[in-house]
């Protein structure tokens, strides 16, 4: 087995969930938003404002698709979806897991939603971005988890069945 790859859109649960994950599947967990910061040694929202839309999806594209690692749990960014060959190295060598939420409980939890370096269009709201990103994210998942209403226990233990049920273990 190689790596369980989440996606998801921002304030899903991919970087707390896929710590714990890691811990009960006794692998490494890597955040790649963090990966993308430290390689480019600034802030995804800087990032952002430097290269615009185009450019950071880029960035995110390359760091993402040259990720050679086994045995990790990797939390992406939840614009990883629009990086054709990043997604595609995702599912081509790894298991991918999409946390669905309703938009609902995304935009509930969501304060400050350029703070966190999402990527918005000139004009997109939140929910012009969730009802574009849907569509991709289940595209390209192995599996689909809804994590509408389970406490993080009960969604992590939801998740490691599912997953070990999909590796066949």
């Amino acid at each position: 087995m190689k790596n369980i790859v989440l996606i998801g859109m921002p304030g899903a649960g991919k970087s707390t969930l896929g710590v714990l994950l890691a811990k009960v599947l006794g692998f490494g967990f890597l955040d790649a938003d963090l990966l993308i910061q430290k390689t480019y040694g600034k802030l995804l929202r800087e990032l952002i404002a430097e290269y615009g839309e185009e450019g950071f999806l880029s960035i995110e594209n390359q760091v993402n698709r040259s990720i050679d690692v086994s045995q990790y749990v990797v939390a992406t960014g939840g614009s990883v979806v629009y990086c054709r060959e990043a997604m595609e190295h995702f599912v081509k060598e790894d298991t991918v897991v999409y946390i669905k939420l309703p938009y609902e409980e995304i935009a509930s939890r969501l304060e400050n939603i350029r703070r966190r370096g999402v990527v918005l269009k000139e004009g997109q709201t939140l929910l012009d971005l969730y009802n574009e990103r849907i569509p991709l994210y289940e595209q390209y998942a192995h599996i689909v988890i809804d994590a509408e209403g389970q406490a993080v226990e009960e969604l992590l233990d939801d998740m490691t069945e599912r997953i070990l049920i999909h590796l066949d273990y």
